[in-house]
């Protein structure tokens, strides 16, 4: 028979609790390690990679946190985001806080025409991408080009519907040459700004003729001037108003800006997203369908702009005909598309 005291007892204690610390950290150590050969990171020195580490470690637990409350409807998992703080997030892959319409513009816009208001032949669900007016993901990287990304994505849409050719067109075009006062490049935009921009040039080259490279660049005069797709302008589809955007996706895909920066939204896998991230429009993606689950719940099917390895493939899913006018994320209070 043996022995213990209570100092002993707890001697044994202290020791199995370090050892499972060392254990789980060596753990952690190695899933970093992993993530970070799976996204090609690397950094400078041993402090940065610390601090990267301690990062990681703390989105680890929210994400783990979050899922085994299972009450949200949906998931969240580790993807390229996950050495940055939210904040950080926000500076490097948001758009910039976007300005909802005021009372006098919603006016205005309700007074504009709306090609779909008399449109009654409206599907059971739609996805673009079934019709092949949609094109890969792409992945805008460490720059704030979004609006560029929506303005493209709506703007292929509108031309394999219309040509029935489906062409990868040039983000970097509009990141380069559309300047205004309030947008520019990798600091952010607006999808007006570079609807006009392809109306005033007639038209955008595509990818191949002017590709994407993840930073600002001087207007390229030679590539700009070839152009594959054209549009006649743009329209925008009634503020908070989620019956009459879903008469536009029906017919097109619509551009839509959204609010992004919650942390949720930041490791966002799967699932139908309900109300993880408020109002304040710092985003633009793509509406590219919509549908209803095997539960019932209708959703928007949006297309996003960081890659394949956030969301589902890099598409996401937000609930449908929610009470709150503005919609999931405030996505119906400024969806614009373009005309051809």
């Amino acid at each position: 028979m043996y022995c213990f005291n209570t100092k002993n007892v707890l001697i044994l204690l202290f020791i199995l609790t370090l050892w499972t610390s060392l254990v789980t950290c060596n753990e952690l150590l190695e899933r970093h390690e992993q993530w970070m050969e799976e996204h090609g990171k690397s950094y400078k020195n041993a402090a940065e990679k610390e601090k990267r580490f301690q990062i990681f470690k703390q989105n680890l637990e929210f994400i783990e946190s979050f899922n085994a409350a299972g009450d949200s409807g949906i998931n969240l998992s580790i993807n390229q985001f996950a050495d940055q703080t939210n904040e950080e997030f926000k500076a490097t892959s948001l758009n910039g806080q976007k300005k909802p319409q005021t009372d006098v513009e919603m006016a205005a816009t309700e007074k504009e025409v709306f090609r779909y208001e008399n449109v009654t032949d409206v599907p059971a669900s739609m996805d673009w991408r079934e019709r092949g007016a949609v094109t890969p993901i792409k992945d805008q990287h460490r720059c704030g080009s979004c609006w560029a990304f929506a303005t493209v994505a709506a703007t292929e849409g509108i031309n394999q519907i219309t040509t029935g050719r489906l062409v990868s067109l040039s983000e970097q075009e509009l990141v380069d040459c559309v300047r205004t006062n309030r947008t520019y490049g990798c600091n952010g935009g607006y999808a007006e700004d570079a609807y006009e921009f392809i109306v005033k040039k007639g038209g955008i080259a595509n990818e191949e003729k002017y590709r994407y490279k993840r930073v600002d660049g001087k207007c390229n005069i030679k590539k700009s001037s070839y152009t594959v797709a054209k549009i006649k302008g743009y329209e925008t589809v009634p503020a908070n108003n989620e019956k009459a955007l879903l008469k536009a996706v029906a017919n097109q895909p619509v551009a839509v800006y959204i609010a992004s920066g919650k942390r949720a939204f930041q490791f966002y896998s799967s699932g139908i997203l309900g109300e993880e991230c408020g109002i304040d429009l710092d985003h633009t993606t793509t509406i590219v369908g919509y549908g209803t689950n095997d539960d019932g719940v209708k959703y928007w099917l949006v297309k996003n702009s960081w890659g394949t390895k956030w969301g589902e493939k890099g598409y996401a899913k937000f609930k449908r005909d929610i009470h709150a006018k503005e919609g999931v994320c405030g996505l119906a209070m400024v969806p614009t598309y373009p005309i051809a």
